[in-house]
């Protein structure tokens, strides 16, 4: 998020002293492409650029082309690149077997408006429309359905549309070292980020200025109306012990969220999870806890810890 603010910004700084810029935006992505679609770059006059749309020799291309379009002055115009060399149209070099549709467009003055909206809603984490066609750039405070919606009839005939701001919520319960460590690096990726704990003037807590909220509760019973479920929600527990984990899980074990992951050693977790089907909990509830969390590095340190839940839960994002 904070890389999309700094592009939007960017984008703005030349709008204000009239340089000319202009938008690279991958409006699809098929197969193995190095660019994802929403993934997005700015270029000026001066040289000066800011995002990436999947780097290599394909990125440096379009960058030399969006160079010779603001000479040109060309408003807008969408390129289809094809990732393998045994094809004759639009061959973008890479051998890579993907495809991409890439916009570029050329940010006008009436444009300015559009982008400071996006700013403000970025930096208050709000989430909006974004909308991209033949007739330019708009936003909007409804929030889409979808991340990503693409129709493409014909080069004067399409939209695309993007819900602006974080995409995926990730809800750490424990606020101890492992937590800060695990926040720290999940910061830099698009996961808005919220701790819970239970204990007061916690130093790792305080210490924890990568997290969007930091939050004490008094009871753990709390997560019930505090943790929303969704397909963009990821939830890892981290507590100080036992019976803290065991109070957070049996809150959380009915939520429909994307990810539910559990820190602990094998033998506590057995024993958990040997209470609950003593208890009659839903086998297929258990199942779908990801314990012990991460995947299997023998890490050891919170770093290292970190990690390992990390690539797990993006795993999961990715599927």
């Amino acid at each position: 998020m904070n890389n999309q603010l700094k592009i939007w910004k960017f984008i703005a700084q030349a709008l204000k002293h009239q340089i000319p810029v202009t938008v690279l935006y991958v409006l699809e992505s098929l197969g193995s492409s190095p660019g994802r679609q929403g993934f997005f770059m700015a270029v000026n006059t001066d040289g000066d650029m800011e995002g990436s749309i999947g780097g290599g020799i394909m990125e440096h291309k379009f960058v030399e082309m969006a160079k010779a379009r603001l000479i040109e002055a060309e408003r807008l115009s969408i390129r289809k690149q094809v990732h393998n060399k045994t094809s004759g149209k639009n061959n973008s070099g890479m051998i890579c077997s993907g495809e991409q549709t890439i916009l570029l467009y050329l940010m006008k003055s009436v444009d300015m408006t559009t982008v400071q909206q996006i700013i403000v809603s970025l930096e208050k984490h709000h989430h909006g429309t974004l909308t991209l066609s033949s007739d330019g750039i708009r936003f909007d405070d409804a929030v889409p359905l979808k991340d990503y919606t693409f129709t493409m009839h014909s080069d004067e005939d399409w939209i695309y549309q993007e819900k602006i701001g974080y995409k995926n919520v990730l809800t750490i319960i424990g606020g101890g070292h492992c937590s800060l460590a695990f926040s720290n690096l999940m910061r830099q990726m698009d996961f808005y980020i919220k701790v819970y704990d239970k204990r007061n003037d916690l130093k790792t807590m305080l210490e924890n200025h990568t997290a969007h909220e930091k939050h004490v509760l008094t009871d753990y019973a709390e997560l019930a109306h505090l943790v929303s479920p969704g397909q963009n929600h990821y939830v890892v527990i981290m507590t100080f012990g036992y019976r803290t984990d065991d109070e957070a899980l049996r809150v959380l074990l009915n939520k429909e969220v994307r990810y539910l992951g559990l820190l602990g050693s094998q033998a506590k977790i057995e024993k958990m999870f040997a209470d609950y089907r003593k208890e009659n909990v839903d086998e297929q509830l258990l199942q779908r806890i990801h314990t012990p969390v991460g995947i299997p590095i023998k890490s050891q340190t919170p770093e290292e810890i970190a990690i390992s839940i990390a690539a797990q839960i993006i795993c999961e994002k990715n599927k």
